[in-house]
């Protein structure tokens, strides 16, 4: 089965451990959200798949294929990531999505009606082609970010990764948002979202990666995890599931 494949992870900062022996695997056709308290090494999970932090023991296999076999441009022809706390760059969306060619070019490095096409198609897929023009300056939080996902379609990845994607929306943005990250999974992508939202992550995620003490703790379907009481050791709450309209609340 296609994953994204982490065995006996840790790496840090300088002195500082922030992963030890963290083993956990991502399958594609599904989403998956990673939840925690601040600083358990959430985003330095993500950044350590990408290849950002280089692993200080460990392996990590991408389909398969060692991460530390593969090319910087080999990585970016499997996952495409959105960090958090993005700048607004000067350019139009248009611009921006065909960015997320960039990995697939050749020399001379120019862009080809090819990648243009598939950077409209991107724009359609996730429903903005009439901002294609517009500036990324004057949308709103929630149009942006849906542009940032329209470049990693571009990206034409197995793998998206987000890091907290729905911080800063209004709350319409955000359920949009999942919405269209849980569509492009049931179309065969693997989404790994970090989320500090625990209902919005529980009601949208196929499965839960539950991180505290620099591990992975707990990983599996969310109604499973909503009333454990691995739940409440680590945020101090639980979860109630209505299963009807597969909403969460929190319980204290």
């Amino acid at each position: 089965m296609p994953m994204i494949e982490c065995s006996h992870l840790s790496t840090g900062y300088g002195k500082y451990t922030i992963l030890e022996d963290l083993s956990v695997t991502f399958e594609k056709g599904k989403l998956t959200g990673i939840v925690g308290v601040n600083g358990c090494g959430k985003s330095t999970l993500l950044k350590t798949i990408l290849g950002i932090l280089p692993a200080t023991s460990g392996e990590i296999l991408l389909d398969g294929t060692p991460l530390s076999a593969m090319s910087r441009p080999q990585i970016s022809q499997k996952l495409a990531y959105l960090a958090q706390g993005k700048g607004i760059p000067d350019m139009t969306v248009f611009q921006m999505v065909l960015h997320g060619r960039f990995p697939h070019l050749h020399y001379p490095q120019t862009y080809s009606d090819h990648d243009r096409e598939l950077a409209r198609q991107a724009l359609e897929r996730v429903g903005i082609p009439h901002l294609a023009e517009e500036s990324l300056t004057k949308l709103s939080g929630g149009m942006r970010q849906t542009a940032h996902i329209a470049m990693a379609l571009a990206q034409n990845t197995d793998y998206i990764l987000l890091d907290e994607p729905t911080t800063f929306l209004d709350v319409g943005h955000q359920l949009a948002l999942l919405t269209l990250l849980r569509s492009l999974a049931q179309e065969g992508k693997g989404i790994l979202a970090v989320m500090h939202d625990l209902p919005l992550a529980f009601a949208y995620s196929d499965e839960i990666v539950l991180m505290d003490g620099k591990r992975v703790i707990a990983k599996t379907a969310p109604a499973a995890l909503a009333s454990s009481p691995l739940l409440r050791e680590t945020f101090g709450v639980t979860l109630r599931h209505l299963t009807k309209e597969n909403r969460y609340f929190i319980e204290t």
